[in-house]
């Protein structure tokens, strides 16, 4: 028999290799110097050979002796996929003798409930632990001290994490990760020891977590969190530098936890120091643009106290501004002259704005439904002009007002050779844009409600919106078919049409009762007039047939009885409308602006002409406080000798226009039921707030608001009480109703919630109140 020499790793055993060749060899820890002729690979079960040839660093026609071949050990033990290797002669022929570490068949997680498992997953998948992947002890270990850090880091300190490695056929192992999480451990107290200027109180309130209180049961701010805590200190550190205080220093933290793991105690020991005021400000540099300019986005004056927010908008609106002209990397470097003695500090803010630079390639990623002119069109920045950061800006706030988008990212990129170019990369996360839902739902108005909806609103990728939707609830039926191309044309003309049926019966409401049934249509074409100015020009139909009922006012009677019960409309309207919100769900910056007209025109049988101006002004005070103020005046008048439709009044009252009285209550009254108005004026202001606990979820928000308004133009006491319409008839300033309170609104997968407790400052007999108003679902 041929003789095989044998050189392997201390662990392994002369007798196994023996038994591996399956033939008679005499061992030997090393072999004279041969040159390789042949490999053979011995041992692989599911690792593929390439795998092995690839990381071999001796080939065929190289000459082996023991130290290439202990480095060739050395290197294939370094890829983690063996427990055992050697390397045998065979005459000329080089032996491979390898024994796989097994394969990872599944991970199996039981009892975690502070993680969410896809983010565990992730975190496991990053590490190489994931099915069909090698299996490394140490890996495993790895990850469960890690996964005990987190636990720790969210205060859950006695938790137990065991696992369980099964030994299957074929050389794979299934784990299994036992977490016992136990429970998160409660603050007993939170203490800032060192603070002279600002009692302590004021001080933890600057932490998002703390002592119980008593909305600690939803709010879980007395739950102990690393996080939370680092981000307390932080929001501490910047508390004083914003007031002048520029040696302040977190001295030390101590998080004290029981002997039972239960409670922990935080103690933050700080360094106040002196206050410092600025002594003096310059703008030094190659400024590019006149100075006066640059200093009127100098946010700290002479006299001054010492603040680092400020210091930092300062060196961000002047980069800002730079940037809007071209100078992509402009650098403004605040350069702080710290006279200890005078306490204070003299400012240069150095500005170098480095060279302009054009944008050479708008590069989109993460479009993986939209299709790639979706993104791109949204873009003011173009490709082969000088970079502008206002217009990148832009950019990125029309894609957002898509609703296609949960986040926007963009970076400038040199390019390699070229210092006056740059590519813009922009990175976009895509929200589902689709939606099929059959829901239920409550109003006080309505009553239970049931609605189903199927709607697109990127078709196909293309940026074009569908939808069908039906409701049901205790005012009738509805039904809505739309369609809306926003770049029916390449410049950016919309065109859109639905077709409706609505099937109304107001006797559920405290109106004057009457049936509407009403179905049409409407063709919407949009033009793009400025930056924030687009005007909507529509053509519509309607048919809208009236059923009186036995309580109906002499008003509607006589209408009815003069023109018919069955009325048909061609509508034509316009709306110029000025949007610079920052976004149309909560939006907390901008104007919304529009000037809507309508009229219905010959040949069809209705007669008017309606006007509705509306303003709304939202100003963000801090970065979770917003407001908003907004008014809205309106007119209806017939023509033709014809009067205005009933159905087509004004009404106020409700949720969403005066909160605290009842929907389509206020205005006159006409035997003793509101009948609406040809005249409408609103007014309302509104102080924006995140859910207590939820600061960061983007579906809720909270305000305080209040709200004056009426609806006239109908004169009560004409016609010995019949009522009749007043184009003439105006109100006082003592009939407009003022309502106060605090609203809530939730977008939930059921449709909007809106919440309003609100009460009426000056009520009159005869108003109807609601001081709890909360609608579920879509309304229609």
């Amino acid at each position: 028999m041929k003789k095989i020499s044998l050189i392997s790793a201390p662990s392994i055993l002369v007798a196994s290799a023996v038994v591996a060749l399956g033939t008679w060899a005499t061992p030997a820890w090393a072999f004279a110097p041969f040159t390789v002729k042949n490999i053979e690979i011995r041992g692989l079960e599911h690792i593929a050979p390439g795998t092995v040839y690839n990381y071999l660093p001796i080939h065929i026609g190289e000459e082996i002796d023991d130290q290439k071949a202990q480095e060739a050990i050395k290197g294939l033990y370094a890829t983690g996929f063996f427990k055992d290797v050697s390397i045998a002669r065979s005459g000329d022929t080089m032996l491979v003798i390898v024994q796989e570490r097994p394969i990872i068949s599944s991970i199996k997680l039981e009892g975690v409930k502070a993680f969410s498992k896809d983010e565990i997953n992730s975190t496991l998948k990053g590490l190489g632990l994931v099915d069909r992947r090698i299996f490394n002890r140490a890996m495993l270990d790895q990850v469960v001290q890690g996964l005990q850090e987190q636990y720790n880091g969210m205060g859950y300190y006695a938790a137990k994490i065991d696992t369980h490695v099964e030994t299957l056929p074929r050389n794979r192992v299934a784990i299994r990760i036992d977490v016992k999480e136990g429970e998160q451990a409660t603050i007993k107290q939170l203490n800032i020891v060192g603070n002279k200027a600002f009692s302590e109180s004021k001080l933890r309130g600057l932490f998002s977590l703390g002592a119980p209180t008593a909305l600690s049961f939803y709010t879980k701010n007395d739950r102990y969190s690393r996080e939370k805590l680092m981000d307390g200190l932080e929001k501490l550190r910047s508390f004083y530098m914003d007031r002048g205080y520029l040696d302040f220093d977190v001295e030390s933290s101590q998080v004290q936890v029981t002997p039972d793991r239960r409670y922990v105690f935080i103690t933050v020991n700080i360094h106040e120091g002196p206050v410092y005021h600025i002594q003096s400000v310059q703008l030094t540099g190659n400024l590019i643009v006149p100075k006066a300019e640059l200093e009127k986005l100098v946010e700290v004056k002479a006299g001054d106290l010492f603040s680092r927010s400020k210091i930092t908008d300062t060196n961000s609106a002047i980069a800002d501004k730079l940037g809007d002209l071209g100078y992509a990397f402009a650098n403004v470097t605040p350069v702080p002259k710290v006279d200890e003695k005078t306490r204070e500090v003299a400012m240069d803010f150095q500005v170098d704005p480095g060279r302009q630079v054009y944008i050479r390639h708008i590069e989109i990623t993460g479009n993986d439904k939209s299709r790639d002119y979706v993104v791109r069109r949204q873009f003011r920045q173009l490709e082969g002009a000088l970079y502008d950061g206002a217009l990148v800006r832009r950019s990125k706030e029309r894609l957002q007002q898509t609703g296609f988008y949960d986040k926007i990212d963009t970076k400038t990129i040199p390019v390699p050779g070229h210092p006056d170019q740059l590519d813009l990369d922009v990175s976009v996360s895509e929200r589902p844009t689709g939606s099929f839902s059959i829901g239920v739902g409550y109003s006080n108005a309505q009553g239970i409600l049931f609605n189903g909806s199927i709607s697109q609103n990127n078709f196909m990728g293309t940026g074009n919106a569908l939808s069908f939707s039906a409701n049901v609830g205790g005012l009738g039926t509805s039904y809505n078919l739309s369609f809306t191309d926003p770049y029916f044309t390449p410049d950016g003309i919309s065109l859109g049409f639905n077709l409706y049926r609505n099937d109304t019966n107001l006797a559920n409401l405290a109106v004057a009762p009457y049936r509407e049934i009403e179905y049409g249509g409407t063709a919407t074409l949009g033009i793009p007039v400025l930056e924030y100015v687009y005007d909507y020009m529509s053509l519509g139909y309607s048919s809208t047939t009236i059923d009186l009922t036995s309580a109906s006012p002499l008003i509607y009677t006589n209408y009815v009885n003069t023109f018919g019960p069955t009325n048909n409309a061609i509508i034509i309207g316009n709306d110029l409308v000025y949007d610079s919100r920052n976004s149309p769900i909560f939006p907390t910056k901008g104007v919304y602006g529009s000037l809507s007209l309508k009229a219905s025109v010959p040949p069809a049988s209705l007669r008017w002409y309606k006007a509705e101006l509306r303003g709304d002004y939202y100003h963000p005070f801090t970065s979770w406080l917003s407001g908003k103020i907004g008014a809205r005046y309106g007119f209806i008048n017939g023509y033709g000798g014809k009067n205005v439709p009933f159905f087509n009044n004004f009404y106020l009252g409700g949720p969403t226009t005066l909160p605290g009285y009842q929907t389509y209550a206020l205005g006159p009254q006409v035997a003793g039921y509101p009948v609406g108005g040809t005249r409408e004026a609103l007014v309302d202001a509104d102080l924006y707030f995140p859910l207590p606990g939820l600061a960061d979820n983007k579906n809720f928000r909270m305000s305080l608001f209040v709200a004056s308004g009426w609806v006239y133009g109908v004169d009560p006491n004409a016609n010995n009480g019949a009522g009749s319409y007043s184009n003439g008839y105006f109100p006082s300033l003592g009939q407009m109703r003022t309502t106060a309170g605090i609203g809530f609104l939730w977008i939930s997968p059921l449709g909007p919630l809106r919440l309003s407790i609100a009460a009426p400052l000056n009520k009159q007999p005869g108003d109807l109140t609601q001081p709890l108003q909360f609608t579920v679902g879509n309304n229609f």
